[in-house]
């Protein structure tokens, strides 16, 4: 063998056997490393479990942001903790993916938002309790969790509407505000009162009317809420949930 290719074969062996270093900071079990830990959310598990749906899960086009999951509400306490998808019952949530695609038909920008829907008793006894008010004063803030909400039964929401940007349509006030201006009947003498707009009218007007095509029926005293059943209806028929 020559001298030229001796010092080849030297060459070719010294690489194959020096130490292949990894770079830093680098684990070799990356999948593990990086793979997120599953978050359980018993409450939502409660409430799959009495065989209510995901809202968006039926329409995609409905846009969520639970309140009480946040500070932003008139508690200033979170209620729902972990929970951030909104569940109805089947028929509640069909007659919902209908007033979307009534909104849709309107405006492709405009979206239904939802801001509350299926809430278990447990939840309204933690609300009832956190309000420090006598009983008489109570009743006019939240429903009296030994009788039940319509909420418990999964067949009412609160909600309001917003475009796709996220923009949300002025309705005159804010969720749970407990005002005159929060009246859903005599809007229109509620403008002639300069207590709401024009705008404010018609914004409430337009989703009143696709809610209300969609089977869904109003309360007097909260523009924002709206029952797909009675709770007599409910309690005959449906569990509450708890």
């Amino acid at each position: 063998m020559s001298i030229k290719n001796t010092i080849g074969l030297l060459l070719l062996i010294a690489a194959c056997t020096t130490e292949v270093r990894q770079p830093e900071n680098v684990h070799l079990n990356q999948e593990e490393a990086i793979t997120p830990t599953p978050v359980v959310c018993h409450l939502e598990d409660s409430i799959r479990d009495a065989g209510l749906v995901d809202v968006q899960f039926v329409n995609p086009d409905i846009r969520v942001y639970l309140r009480y999951s946040t500070r932003n509400n008139f508690l200033k306490k979170e209620m729902y903790g972990c929970l951030d998808h909104a569940y109805l019952q089947t028929m509640a949530a069909q007659k919902l993916d209908t007033a979307q695609q009534l909104l849709s038909g309107v405006d492709s920008n405009l979206h239904l938002l939802v801001w509350d829907a299926a809430r278990p008793r447990s939840v309204q006894w933690k609300m009832w309790n956190t309000l420090q008010m006598p009983f008489n004063e109570k009743k006019r803030f939240v429903s009296n969790p030994k009788n039940g909400s319509i909420h418990n039964y999964g067949f009412a929401v609160d909600l309001t509407l917003c475009t796709s940007s996220g923009e949300l349509l002025d309705m005159g006030t804010d969720f749970d505000y407990f005002g005159k201006a929060a009246s859903a009947s005599d809007e229109w003498e509620l403008v002639q009162e300069k207590v709401l707009t024009e705008e404010q009218f018609d914004n409430r007007k337009l989703r009143r009317n696709v809610m209300l095509k969609a089977g869904f029926t109003t309360i007097n005293s909260e523009w924002w809420h709206f029952n797909a059943m009675s709770r007599p209806e409910a309690s005959a028929a449906y569990a509450i949930l708890e």
